[in-house]
């Protein structure tokens, strides 16, 4: 096979790379995630198996206030055991639409409240072993107010330059992947290369 010198597979058939489900189990099942394990057909006919976490999906916002600052949260994630340099973020309640969860999650984690939003795109974050989605969105013309945390739920809130967030993705101090990519879309809008498409709520 020969390969493509060029991006013109991106937009390629991609019959040849498909796999497909034969059957499916869930093998765990908590309050937030699943746990599927599926027998599948690989592309060549064979069998084999994927074991993956099924997620409802997660909006996260970038949050700019009127002096360009950005509104950003440090919060301990237990998985990693360290506390995480991050954009607000949440997951989608049943039913739930994007700029609804995106209101709700920047209200109760900040307190702030948005007059314009623009929905930036979706990112998915662990493609190796879980269905998550992420979508992205813009938030200014902000108005603070008393935030209403779950319970449970511990962070602090803070403001920071894009020049600071930048240097610590660069020294190491903020890992996490999504606001690494609110990051990157943040820099391309403001650098004019990408649009966003703003709308008064």
């Amino acid at each position: 096979m020969t390969l493509p010198l060029d991006a013109s597979v991106v937009d390629a058939d991609d019959a040849h790379l498909r796999e497909h489900t034969v059957s499916s189990e869930t093998v765990y099942e908590g309050r937030f995630l699943s746990m599927r394990r599926d027998r599948i057909e690989l592309p060549d006919g064979r069998p084999a198996t994927r074991e993956y976490v099924v997620h409802p999906g997660a909006v996260m916002v970038v949050p700019i206030l009127p002096d360009g600052r950005l509104v950003v949260e440090r919060q301990y994630r237990y998985p990693v055991s360290r506390t995480m340099i991050e954009f607000p973020a949440g997951k989608l309640d049943p039913g739930e639409g994007g700029l609804v969860c995106a209101q709700r999650e920047l209200f109760e984690e900040t307190g702030y409240v948005a007059r314009r939003w623009a929905r930036a795109g979706q990112m998915h974050p662990v493609i190796g072993y879980a269905n998550e989605f992420i979508e992205i969105w813009f938030a200014d013309e902000l108005t603070e107010g008393e935030r209403q945390l779950d319970e449970g739920e511990f962070l602090d809130v803070f403001a920071a330059t894009q020049a600071e967030l930048e240097g610590w993705m660069r020294d190491g101090r903020l890992t996490d992947a999504k606001t690494i990519v609110g990051m990157m879309w943040l820099a391309q809008w403001r650098a004019g290369n990408w649009s966003l498409d703003w709308q008064t709520v």
